[in-house]
């Protein structure tokens, strides 16, 4: 449990420092921007191993059991947390622009899911950290982004096919990933 929690902390606490405001005495420390980057990249996969890692090796406590007919909620929810997580990662669409961060949403949207049907202690940790963090963030870069929306750049015109290819490729990944999760991440999904 201890490799979870230091994953988790050292994950969470890297994509805070802008929220912490240690970000720009860090690329001071670090020389530059690029070394910056360089080192935070590498502590951002060294927490995510943690993470994994400790998820593996944890033990396993039940704090609470879903009720099993219940669990299709969090397939409902993992829908639109993939299209979301695709929609944050393509150029500018109609999501990206009405939602600001739908990555960060994708992931609150994930953390959910997975609390919904797994009431065990290494699961609460990591989904609920995880889901307590996107959704601080995407408040946080929210009320950033409202301060600054006079600074818009005209030229980032949203475009329809980026939202029809978030939803084809958010569709066909929860698809895959939904058949094959059991040889994934060792939990098979029952559908019914």
């Amino acid at each position: 449990m201890f490799s979870l929690i230091l994953g988790l902390t050292l994950f969470i606490t890297l994509h805070l420092t802008r929220e912490l405001g240690l970000r720009p005495g860090l690329v001071n420390r670090c020389g530059s921007e690029n070394s910056y980057k360089t080192a935070y990249s590498i502590l951002a996969l060294l927490g995510l191993g943690f993470i994994i890692w400790g998820m593996a090796s944890a033990p396993f406590i039940m704090l609470w059991q879903t009720k099993f007919e219940l669990r299709y909620i969090s397939h409902i929810l993992m829908i639109p947390a993939f299209i979301l997580i695709i929609a944050g990662n393509t150029p500018m669409s109609y999501l990206r622009t009405h939602i600001r961060n739908p990555m960060l949403a994708g992931v609150s949207f994930w953390g959910v899911a997975h609390l919904w049907s797994n009431g065990d202690l290494a699961s609460v940790l990591l989904f609920g950290t995880m889901a307590a963090w996107a959704g601080f963030k995407f408040v946080s870069l929210g009320l950033q982004h409202s301060s600054k929306a006079d600074q818009q750049n005209p030229q980032h015109t949203p475009q329809l096919y980026w939202d029809i290819i978030a939803v084809l490729v958010g569709l066909i990944a929860y698809t895959l990933i939904s058949q094959y999760h059991g040889q994934l991440f060792g939990v098979g999904l029952q559908y019914v």
